[in-house]
């Protein structure tokens, strides 16, 4: 079996050396051989981290020739993938990330929203309370309120930004919540209800410096309910 640790090392590694440039697009990938000894792995840990660059269109292999960085490889897409969320403290980087975008992106919201936008958010509002305690249904619901916020913004790049990160926007509330009481998530979901009904009120009356502040209140109160239960998790 392979080391999942000593082949995530490794990717990391030869990611960096693309992105950096130190291994340029185009230029030939050392052999799995040679990688294994320079960095005292296995060829299986190797063909792993290897088969994952090629997975991200990193690398390209010609048959005969060997393993090339792509031409491209330097302008790799930005991903945010669910293994990246799979630990609070990425949950927390991605939602400061979410900070900086979504107070403006409701603002603007606010100033150029139709009367079918304001529609669409309430469905999902709507959605979201349907959905009770099924965690997924609701993760997707709240990624949806969240497009049809970017939507209303009449820029097509917060849409593309939105819809691109979709459901990975909302962090699993199985984080937040584990190990904690069907009241405890009752009252979350409230508090959740509460702070969404205030960015629609905002962005329904037109109200761009509300929108903004709601925003920002929901997302950065969402930055302490991850941040409280990350450190109760390791005093724990």
């Amino acid at each position: 079996m392979v080391s999942v640790s000593l082949a995530d090392d490794l990717f990391r590694k030869l990611h960096a050396q693309i992105r950096s440039g130190a291994i340029g697009p185009g230029d030939r990938f050392p052999t799995q051989r040679e990688i294994a000894e320079q960095e005292q792995v296995s060829r299986t840990v190797v063909r792993e981290a290897v088969a994952r660059l090629t997975a991200q269109g990193l690398t390209v292999s010609r048959q005969g020739s060997g393993v090339y960085v792509a031409p491209d490889a330097r302008y790799e897409a930005f991903q945010v993938t669910r293994d990246d969320l799979l630990e609070l403290t990425e949950v927390v980087k991605l939602l400061e990330m979410r900070l900086a975008i979504e107070t403006e992106m409701a603002s603007l919201a606010a100033q150029r929203r139709s009367d079918a936008d304001i529609a669409a958010m309430r469905a999902c509002l709507a959605a979201i309370v349907d959905a009770g305690e099924d965690m997924v249904a609701a993760a997707e619901a709240d990624a949806a309120f969240h497009l049809a916020i970017a939507e209303a913004t009449g820029n097509s790049y917060y849409e593309r930004l939105i819809e691109f990160v979709g459901v990975r926007l909302v962090p699993p509330r199985t984080l937040v919540l584990r190990n904690q009481s069907v009241a405890a998530l009752d009252a979350y979901s409230l508090t959740i209800q509460q702070e969404h009904d205030a960015i629609l009120n905002a962005i329904e009356l037109g109200d761009g410096e509300g929108a903004r502040f709601a925003a920002r209140r929901h997302i950065a109160n969402s930055i302490v309910r991850h941040s409280r239960t990350m450190h109760k998790e390791h005093e724990g």
